[in-house]
């Protein structure tokens, strides 16, 4: 091997583990912080997030961006220690090590590279240069390895000198030590089980989770000092506006919807004159004006809208959310619109909405929002929360406005 060659693994190895920590970050910060949004949430299909949080984002509970971290760090040690002669018969032995260890990583890299693109229909920044790390790995590992033949009867041999060097001895503790703390003390995720919305219930999902004193202290500091927009702000009577900003074609919206529902309901009971909640339009789909890859976002909204005009802007809400699917076609919409109001012409009625959903995503564009869902409460931007703390949330913005239960 080259010294060009083992500087280019170890280039290689160093933006992996770069990638990996930072995403093992950002998934800390959203087990931790429900206000948290990561830096690299671009937009609805563009979202560490979204990938971070979903069923392939943890192993029983560990982070993949763990194991990444865990393979970077290991096949940077082989690479500065296993390689210090370049040109030597361990070095060559070390690449075949590497290139096994690299073979592994592009299985796996593959799998859920298929699952972000192509179930989540997510593109995760952190992820994509993990993916560049693996591949420059196993090419690079590939074209210097030595016969691959020869490895399994050597391992026993190199693990032996390794142990009797005090510098690998330490190296070697310290990764296992750092595996196992990461598989021990990284804080899982404290999220709720969503409820499958049903037709035939209409009592309102309820959180089942409680704060702590210090949890909601903590939270309560957050949103003292959080900024504002200003358009998002309750004007009149109203003294505490909630705003979505929502895609009905968003798994993500769909799923705060299901969790929130019974809140909201709560709050418009106990105080009709002072609570709002009001549902924002941005659908991800470029005849809306957003761009994105929701092909029914517009037609969805704009049945929403619609409804509303017949008063059934709720019925029709909950039509969407749990027929939710990106195969749905306008006959889908049109139907679940007739169903909902009974009879209206879609078509007629379309491009007269239209437009009103288009200042929605000009409104939602000039004020930073780029993803769905998005909150506002009493203008403060946050992204979702678990339940408990958006009903906290809420709980303190009444206060802050002195009205009592």
């Amino acid at each position: 091997m080259s010294t060009r060659s083992r500087l280019i693994l170890i280039a290689f190895a160093l933006l992996g583990f770069g990638a990996s920590v930072s995403a093992l970050y950002v998934h800390y910060r959203l087990n931790t912080d429900p206000g948290y949004a990561s830096f690299c949430d671009i937009s609805e299909t563009v979202s560490c997030q979204q990938v971070f949080q979903s069923a392939y984002g943890s192993v029983f509970g560990i982070p993949v961006a763990a194991g990444g971290a865990l393979w970077s760090a290991l096949v940077l040690l082989l690479a500065l220690f296993g390689m210090k002669h370049a040109k030597s018969e361990l070095a060559g032995r070390v690449a075949g090590y590497i290139f096994v260890l690299a073979t592994i990583g592009l299985a796996t890299v593959f799998y859920f590279a298929y699952a972000s693109f192509f179930v989540l229909g997510q593109a995760c920044p952190l992820c994509m240069a993990m993916y560049v790390s693996v591949v420059g790995v196993f090419l690079v590992s590939a074209a210097n390895a030595g016969p691959l033949a020869g490895l399994q009867a050597n391992l026993g041999r190199d693990l032996a000198a390794l142990t009797r060097s005090q510098t690998g001895t330490t190296v070697a503790i310290a990764w296992v030590a750092a595996a196992i703390a990461l598989v021990v003390l990284f804080p899982k995720e404290q999220a709720l089980a969503i409820p499958e919305p049903s037709v035939a219930s209409s009592d309102p999902d309820v959180p089942i989770e409680t704060l702590t004193p210090e949890q909601l202290a903590e939270w309560e500091r957050f949103l003292e000092t959080a900024p504002r927009t200003p358009e998002m702000e309750p004007q009149g009577a109203v003294k505490v506006r909630v705003v979505k900003f929502n895609d009905y074609q968003c798994p993500y919206c769909r799923q705060t919807w299901a969790l929130y529902r019974g809140i909201l309901a709560n709050y418009e009971a106990a105080h009709p004159e002072a609570f709002e909640y009001e549902s924002r339009d941005f659908p991800l789909e470029t005849e809306c004006g957003a761009g994105g890859g929701h092909a029914m976002a517009c037609e969805a909204a704009a049945a929403a809208r619609i409804a509303r005009a017949h008063n059934k802007e709720r019925e029709m809400e909950e039509w969407l959310f749990q027929n939710q699917s990106f195969q749905m076609t306008r006959d889908d919409v049109k139907k679940g619109l007739a169903q909902v109001v009974q009879t209206v012409d879609f078509d007629a009625e379309y491009p007269k909405v239209l437009p009103a959903i288009r200042d929605d995503v000009q409104l939602a564009q000039r004020i930073g929002i780029n993803s769905t869902p998005t909150f506002f409460v009493n203008g403060i931007k946050l992204s979702a929360l678990r339940p408990a703390y958006f009903d906290a949330t809420i709980a303190w913005a009444l206060r802050k406005a002195g009205v009592t239960s």
